[in-house]
């Protein structure tokens, strides 16, 4: 069942929706370089809070991906947006595949950044990473979370900002992290990457040890008429890392699709 989660709208509001989701552990702050740009280039910019995450409701594990897929739908229907474009990171990317797949009729395009169609192959991981929450709390997932998030010379260069990115990460509820990693532990949209439709743009990044780079080529190869980004250097959250680039190639990608 959907629910309504917390969202904030910022840019015109006769410019065409873009759909921001976030990656597992962070909320819609995560977005913050990504908002006036999108919106000086005429876009209503509507970023929203993963379920379990920010300031969105924590129902109880597990989740599944369609779950988070139907709270999308349910917020287009909630700000009465027939079609959206959908940029998602990590885990807000393999929402927005699931969308393409399953909800093709409300996307107008689908940007898959720092994500993978498959991570049902580190299912332990993930296990052993809720039973981790679990015991400890959610400090010792925000402690890897940076050294995952960022490059070591971006870290260094910018202390105050990677402070308040683990503190994003150490803020989210952990039964709401809990349930995302239940969607994580067995997902795998591979099957069906080909049934996709939808104008779609995947980036990497080349420093990305969580999701590598080969993984959004596995997208981009299945998705007919696909394009591949990588942005370099960056690691997995590449559109705080590099915002400049990361913007230039969805805005061109979006723009391109209107």
């Amino acid at each position: 069942m959907s629910i309504d989660v917390h969202y904030e709208v910022d840019g015109p509001e006769d410019g065409p929706a873009v759909v921001l989701s976030n990656s597992i552990g962070s909320n819609l702050n995560m977005w913050a370089p990504q908002v006036k740009p999108l919106a000086d280039a005429g876009f209503r910019v509507i970023r929203y809070d993963t379920r379990g995450h920010g300031r969105s409701p924590v129902p109880a594990a597990p989740y599944t991906i369609s779950d988070l897929g139907g709270d999308v739908i349910a917020l287009l229907d909630r700000l009465a947006v027939p079609a959206a474009h959908f940029v998602g990171l990590s885990l807000g990317g393999m929402v927005g595949i699931w969308l393409a797949q399953h909800e093709p009729d409300r996307l107008r395009s689908l940007s898959a950044t720092f994500t993978s169609a498959r991570t049902a192959g580190n299912e332990q991981m993930w296990r052993d990473r809720i039973e981790q929450v679990r015991e400890q709390g959610m400090s010792v997932i925000a402690d890897g979370s940076v050294g995952r998030w960022f490059t070591q010379p971006w870290i260094d260069a910018n202390p105050v900002l990677a402070k308040e990115m683990r503190e994003m990460t150490a803020a989210t509820p952990a039964e709401g992290y809990i349930g995302c990693c239940e969607v994580l532990a067995t997902l795998d949209l591979v099957p069906d990457l080909a049934k996709i439709t939808t104008p779609t743009l995947v980036i990497s990044g080349s420093e990305d040890k969580s999701l590598p780079p080969e993984q959004g080529r596995q997208i981009a190869d299945n998705v007919t008429g696909a394009r591949f980004g990588l942005i370099s250097p960056a690691a997995h959250l590449g559109s705080y890392e590099q915002p400049e680039r990361f913007n230039e190639l969805v805005i061109a990608h979006l723009k391109g699709v209107s």
